[in-house]
């Protein structure tokens, strides 16, 4: 008997991470001290280069706040720094006064993950989504189209890039935060996407390392 994949079926199986995180420890974990943890990576030295030394700093936590100036000429339209390593957001305002950090969802593999410049080219609230050709190679049983709603994997709001099939978007399930989980875009909480959507707008610049 051929199995029939339902809309809330298929979202459980795109959105389900291998391990549960509960609610408390992740709001928990939305405050600086109790995500920031010691892992030592390396990033490109010409994203990272320190613009007083010209020498290469090493980031020795995963989730700590940074300045805009080793990314950002400028700040115009505000910028939005993804860092896909450290799985985190970081957003500043065009008059440098407002600065915010989100902990992110990141792609699940490098083959997935796009870095560099880009800008914000689209905002909506309640967004649908169609998955690509690609991912309905690699899944035929995913239905081709899900509208706006608590089983839209894009969440509550999207930010759409301007590289095809990218976007910056919230989640309905709250364990793939933190995680190398998505199909290629930066997914954020719901409450947090849906304050990054007002603080942003069409233009916004967008940098992925």
């Amino acid at each position: 008997m051929e199995k029939k994949i339902t809309r809330r079926a298929f979202t459980g199986s795109v959105l389900a991470a291998p391990t549960l995180i509960g609610t408390q420890a992740w709001a928990q974990s939305t405050t600086q001290d109790a995500l920031d943890s010691a892992v030592l990576k390396d990033i490109d030295a010409e994203n990272i280069a320190d613009p007083n030394s010209g020498t290469v700093k090493r980031n020795a936590s995963s989730f700590r706040s940074k300045d805009w100036r080793p990314y950002f000429s400028n700040l115009k339209n505000h910028v939005v720094l993804v860092d896909t390593r450290s799985r985190a957001l970081h957003y500043w305002s065009e008059d440098g006064n407002t600065y915010r950090l989100f902990p992110t969802s990141v792609p699940e593999s490098d083959d997935l993950t796009r870095l560099g410049r880009t800008s914000i080219i689209r905002k909506r609230i309640g967004p649908d989504w169609r998955p690509t050709a690609n991912m309905l190679k690699r899944n035929p049983d995913w239905p081709k189209y899900i509208p706006a709603g608590p089983e839209n994997p894009l969440g509550t709001h999207a930010l759409y890039l301007t590289w095809q099939y990218y976007r910056i978007h919230g989640t309905h399930d709250t364990r793939k935060i933190g995680r190398r989980s998505s199909n290629g875009c930066i997914g954020l909480f719901n409450e947090h996407i849906a304050q990054l959507f007002d603080l942003t707008k069409v233009g916004t610049q967008v940098l992925l390392i």
